[in-house]
């Protein structure tokens, strides 16, 4: 696999923490891309984003030992984090430079709305700024699992039953009604957000509306899906027009479900099977699903397809995260390790795929 040559080091902006309820994660993941990156290929620059939308140039060693300015959030019981100064001027952005260096690619670890949505993928385009990740369109239809659900179905991919609800409608929202759709259990989640956050399991009548109200807080549109026994799979997906799958993982959850807090704050909160126990059979399906998918909701650069796959190998697919999870404990890099690609490598071929994207649209005429 090409490697990036190291004659001229490439000027690389990372960019993390966010306006979205993930915004602790992004920094975990920032810290863990951070650690692994090879400087003798990249001057590397860290700009961080408060939950109020302030824009800050970082040292490498205040997010390294956490003393970043301003307030403090609790991580856990170990771990704390602190919020960015928020800066009110807006020149950072003035001739698109950080730290005096002129961007030549900008790697947003910022999960969920804000972020991962398009916004902040539009505003690179707009600056004509090389970004790691899809564009804006397959970062929006990636973020709202209702629009990503419906172009998958109508591709024909199998996806569990879903229903859908406004929050600003006035609409009768019936609990018998979605029983006998969707039968029991199910699980009530906001529609534009990642992390498992906002997300419950309801699996009976006195925990539904506790569970709407819990999606609500983070979103004005929920999903309401049929829960699907069985495995859990994941699955990383990686390029531009040709993109390959690694080998599919497994999540086996501690938790009654794979909840935020068994994804990063509870160590014993779920056990991973890399490669996954499954057959070669079903592992060369749910990786042709996997590209297929990330082909279907316009990915690029980078996506973790997660799966679920039944007693009886019925596969379907949840959902595509197009920022996941870059913490030491994340599937993403884990499963690309199994592959064969360790982790400075990967971000190697992430940034090379961001400019090579850059270099192709540029070609494209702008006038008539």
């Amino acid at each position: 696999m090409t490697k990036i040559k190291a004659e001229k080091k490439i000027n690389l902006t990372i960019i993390f923490g966010g306006k979205s309820a993930e915004h602790e994660i992004s920094i975990l993941s920032a810290k863990s891309v951070v650690k692994a990156i090879d400087e003798d290929k990249y001057n590397i620059s860290l700009v961080g984003i408060n939950k109020k939308g302030g824009w800050s140039v970082i040292s490498k060693k205040e997010l390294l030992t956490g003393k970043l300015s301003l307030g403090q959030v609790e991580i856990n019981k170990n771990t704390s984090i602190k919020k960015f100064a928020c800066r009110e001027n807006t020149d950072l952005l003035q001739g698109v430079k950080f730290n005096k260096n002129k961007v030549d690619v900008v790697f947003p670890i910022l999960h969920g709305p804000f972020g991962e949505d398009g916004t902040i993928q539009g505003l690179l385009k707009m600056l004509d700024v090389a970004f790691v990740g899809p564009s804006v369109l397959g970062s929006a239809i990636n973020m709202d699992k209702d629009v990503s659900k419906r172009l998958l179905k109508e591709a024909g991919l199998p996806i569990p039953k879903f229903l859908v609800y406004q929050n600003n409608k006035k609409e009768e929202i019936s609990f018998v009604k979605i029983k006998e759709e969707l039968r029991m259990p199910f699980f009530v989640k906001p529609a534009n957000l990642g992390s498992s956050v906002g997300i419950s399991k309801v699996e009976k009548e006195a925990d539904f509306k506790k569970a709407m109200e819990e999606a609500s807080l983070f979103d004005n549109k929920i999903v309401i899906e049929e829960a699907i026994e069985g495995k859990e799979i994941e699955c990383s997906v990686l390029g531009n027009e040709n993109p390959i799958a690694s080998v599919p993982g497994e999540i086996i959850p501690t938790h009654d479900f794979y909840s935020y807090k068994a994804k990063y704050f509870d160590e014993n909160g779920a056990k991973m099977a890399i490669p996954a126990n499954i057959s070669k059979d079903v592992a060369g399906k749910i990786q042709e699903m996997a590209v297929n998918a990330f082909r279907i909701l316009c990915c690029e650069g980078m996506g973790r397809v997660d799966f679920f796959l039944t007693k009886d190998n019925e596969i379907f697919v949840n959902e595509i995260n197009t920022i996941p999870g870059f913490t030491p404990i994340s599937m993403y890099p884990k499963l690309w390790k199994e592959s064969g690609m360790g982790y400075p490598e990967l971000i190697d071929r992430l940034i090379k795929l961001a400019m090579d994207k850059q270099r192709r649209e540029r070609k494209l005429k702008t006038s008539v």
